[in-house]
């Protein structure tokens, strides 16, 4: 389900807006049909609870955006990260997964560690988690894209040294003929729902709910292995 986007009509109808990226495996477009880890848990939850709602794929920095400051608005799947824990009501988590620092095959850079790894530009896209990630690993120059595409396509042309990534998405990069090698794990976060602060509490509670028993009964874990992905832990 997707095109409804503007809170407005969230707020008139007592629907929630989810908003999301193309980010494989957790949420993309595929033949013009929405898919993924993320958004066909979101999907489940959302007619368990009978709850109206819609989802938008956009960029993800306005994905983000509206979910921080639109009431009735959520936006997945959000790693969960000390500088965001505050800004948003949490429902998780949709995965577990670890973030990796990649660079370009054939490159000829080795490195085993953030130490290491900070003499090199490091890129990134705006608003992304990894940026934040980056910030506090203390790179000292890291380039900011509009997109994940435009990154990814800045470290296969050399014009970046290394980017950080979910570890998952880095393999189906690679499956698809990227020339990317990974370096060395940087961190493990979880991936959730984070919606507006003034989202009630009661329908974060019914969405947490309806998380769990996905979780429970195990949902989660066969819609993960769908995509390719290990159990949650």
């Amino acid at each position: 389900m997707s095109g409804v986007t503007t809170a407005g009509l969230a707020r008139a109808d007592n629907s929630i807006v989810f908003t999301t990226e193309d980010y494989p495996p957790y949420n993309f477009k595929e033949n013009g049909v929405d898919k993924g880890v993320g958004y066909e848990q979101v999907v489940l939850m959302m007619k368990d609870i009978g709850i109206p709602y819609s989802i938008e794929m956009m960029p993800w920095a306005r994905a983000i955006a509206l979910a921080e400051n639109e009431q009735m608005t959520c936006v997945f799947s959000t790693a969960h990260i000390p500088e965001r824990d505050g800004r948003f009501k949490w429902v998780e988590p949709l995965l577990i997964d670890r973030n990796i620092i990649m660079s370009r095959k054939g490159s000829g850079i080795k490195v085993g560690n953030v130490d290491e790894a900070r003499h090199y530009l490091a890129g990134t896209q705006r608003d992304d988690y990894t940026q934040s990630l980056l910030e506090r690993q203390g790179f000292p120059r890291i380039d900011l894209a509009a997109d994940l595409e435009l990154t990814i396509k800045k470290l296969e042309s050399g014009r970046i040294d290394l980017m950080p990534v979910s570890e998952k998405f880095y393999h189906k990069l690679v499956a698809e003929g990227h020339p990317l090698e990974k370096q060395f794990v940087l961190t493990e976060q979880k991936f959730a729902i984070a919606c507006n602060k003034a989202m009630p509490d009661d329908l974060v509670t019914k969405m947490q709910v309806s998380l769990d028993r996905l979780i429970a009964d195990g949902t989660q874990a066969r819609i993960a292995a769908q995509y390719g992905l290990g159990p949650v832990n």
